[in-house]
């Protein structure tokens, strides 16, 4: 089941972008470019969305006010605010509502993502993580935490990139997967430069998972790749 986002940003350009990456990351979200408009939108799904983005700084209705009024409807619902102010007394506002995070504009949408799966995990009850879990010998993989663990070492963080790229090869192990077949299921294209991501990708995970006895990834010459586990 997707995360459910709702993003409220007044920056048309830049709420696009943000909705359409953060899509391609999996999740799914809902954008609205006004405070007021979004508010109405929300009294009338509190429990349909896992997380809200909010721009601070929007006509009619600000971010904090927003913010405001979401606590009093839904007091347990996580959400973060996405601002080009950088001052104390406005990050201290807005924690003093009860954000989650405070994220400073131009930001790296990557850094974005992995913030939001952060807060996610830490709003998420123990039955819900248990679903995200993947065992497959002597590696456990947590895909919401970006949390992968190989015979028993120390922790590796993955990036939001690479953690997509492992749960789709574990959802198609043992099975030949071509690597254009990788790249349109799950970035929609299959251009040069993210072939080339891709190979740095596959490179990385398969470093890491040189130390399973159980798990491993093998190159197909002239195809692409089989993610090999061991039965």
């Amino acid at each position: 089941m997707k995360t459910m986002i709702l993003l409220v940003e007044d920056e048309v350009d830049l709420g696009n972008v943000v909705k359409q990456y953060l899509e391609i990351m999996d999740f799914e979200v809902t954008l609205m470019n006004n405070g007021k408009v979004a508010l109405e939108h929300f009294k009338l799904n509190k429990n349909k969305y896992d997380i809200l983005l909010i721009d601070i700084s929007m006509p009619e209705m600000d971010g904090f006010d927003l913010a405001t009024h979401i606590v009093k409807l839904n007091k347990n619902m996580p959400f973060l605010f996405l601002t080009a102010r950088n001052e104390k007394m406005d990050r201290l506002r807005g924690l003093k509502i009860g954000a989650d995070d405070y994220i400073i504009k131009p930001f790296d949408i990557d850094e974005l993502v992995l913030r939001i799966r952060n807060i996610i995990k830490r709003n998420t009850k123990p039955e819900t993580m248990q679903r995200s879990l993947i065992e497959k010998g002597d590696v456990r993989f947590m895909k919401d935490s970006l949390q992968l663990f190989i015979n028993g070492q120390k922790e590796i963080i993955l990036t939001p990139r690479e953690s997509e790229l492992l749960d789709f090869l574990f959802r198609n192990e043992n099975i030949i997967l071509k690597r254009e077949d990788i790249l349109n299921q799950l970035w929609g294209d299959d251009d040069y430069f993210l072939g080339r991501s891709l190979d740095v990708f596959i490179s990385r995970l398969r470093k890491y998972l040189n130390k399973s006895s159980y798990v491993s990834i093998n190159n197909v010459y002239g195809v692409g790749f089989v993610f090999t586990v061991k039965q």
